[in-house]
């Protein structure tokens, strides 16, 4: 391999890296690490935050607020889950609570 075709591909992967979802991204990913005993329990919370334009931001995505929203008193597992639009222009992200 030449080094000019290694620098062309260098720079397409680290392109890709960069902006990889840039338009539109819904990703949903867990927030436990230790999943070999995970029950979810009976109740779910959700809490939330929205930004706007990088300049408005607004709501609690925290897990206290999730499980205070669902009435959780033990979690026992949660997710996040965010959706960007045209690189943050609109940020929305939710955690997610399973509990009793």
């Amino acid at each position: 391999m030449k080094i000019k075709e290694v620098r062309g591909f260098l720079f397409a992967l680290v392109v890709s890296m960069i902006l990889q979802g840039c338009l539109y991204s819904k990703v949903q990913r867990p927030l436990d690490t230790d999943f070999e005993n995970t029950t979810l329990g009976t109740k779910i919370g959700v809490s939330e935050a929205t930004s706007i334009l990088w300049l408005f931001a607004w709501g609690d995505a925290g897990t206290k607020a999730a499980a205070d929203n669902g009435g959780i008193t033990t979690i026992k597992h949660a997710d996040a889950k965010s959706t960007i639009i045209l690189f943050g222009l609109y940020a929305h992200v939710e955690t997610v609570v399973y509990g009793d």
